[in-house]
């Protein structure tokens, strides 16, 4: 009998995924999302927001496959709820069943993903982690200095050819940065270069790794999952 309260007790606290429309400012349209809160955090929309610190997950290119499905992006997901860390990821414009026309528009990726900040400073009051994969990982970075609640990036494979030193360095608060040895579109060499010396910055390399990380899913989940809980 006591394993099986235990269990139920398990259950009751596993977080799962419910739908979430993301509304673009200044037009009907939305966004396709999916939210995993943490336990303290009500599913009711009439109940009070429960305490708790969020993420926002962005997906790679939405012209070439990017989407929120992705196995990265559903990792860092997967991290997010490990360390108690609820998270939005969403579908950029034209993807699944978001509205509009894909589009590789830096400026209209960072309005997608400010609308999914929104969103979920609105549902969630703690900090904020910047989270993303690829394109998705610059677009977090650029958009997480706007606002005062992103106090953590979390960037897998961001190319050094959308995101500069600078822009990293101009961010106030901790930053991970993860990618593979043998990336061809964010090149360790570059993105080293990139990172070295910023003070609050972690840069982690993931051995045998391209940049789809398809053996080292498990990887970049312990390493997003572990900086997320500090």
């Amino acid at each position: 009998m006591a394993k099986e309260r235990a269990s139920l007790r398990a259950m009751s606290r596993r977080p799962f995924e419910r739908p979430a429309t993301i509304s673009l400012p200044g037009s009907d349209e939305a966004l396709e999302g999916l939210y995993v809160p943490v336990e303290n955090v009500s599913m009711d929309p009439g109940d009070p927001v429960g305490e708790g610190t969020g993420a926002v997950i962005a997906p790679p290119h939405p012209q070439y496959g990017g989407s929120m499905e992705s196995p990265v992006v559903t990792e860092l997901a997967h991290a997010c709820a490990r360390a108690g860390v609820s998270s939005l990821r969403f579908n950029w414009r034209g993807v699944g069943a978001s509205a509009g026309a894909a589009t590789g528009d830096e400026a209209v990726a960072a309005a997608d993903y400010t609308a999914a900040v929104d969103w979920l400073e609105a549902t969630v009051p703690g900090r904020v982690a910047a989270c993303g994969y690829s394109f998705g990982a610059a677009t977090a970075a650029h958009a997480g200095l706007a606002r005062a609640r992103v106090t953590r990036l979390v960037l897998v494979a961001p190319p050094p050819s959308m995101l500069s030193r600078e822009t990293l360095a101009q961010f106030d608060g901790d930053v991970l940065v993860a990618v593979g040895d043998r990336d061809e579109f964010a090149p360790f060499d570059a993105v080293e270069a990139m990172c070295k010396g910023l003070p609050r910055l972690s840069l982690e390399k993931i051995e045998d790794a391209d940049h789809f990380f398809m053996a080292h899913l498990a990887e970049v989940e312990k390493l997003a999952r572990r900086f997320l809980a500090r």
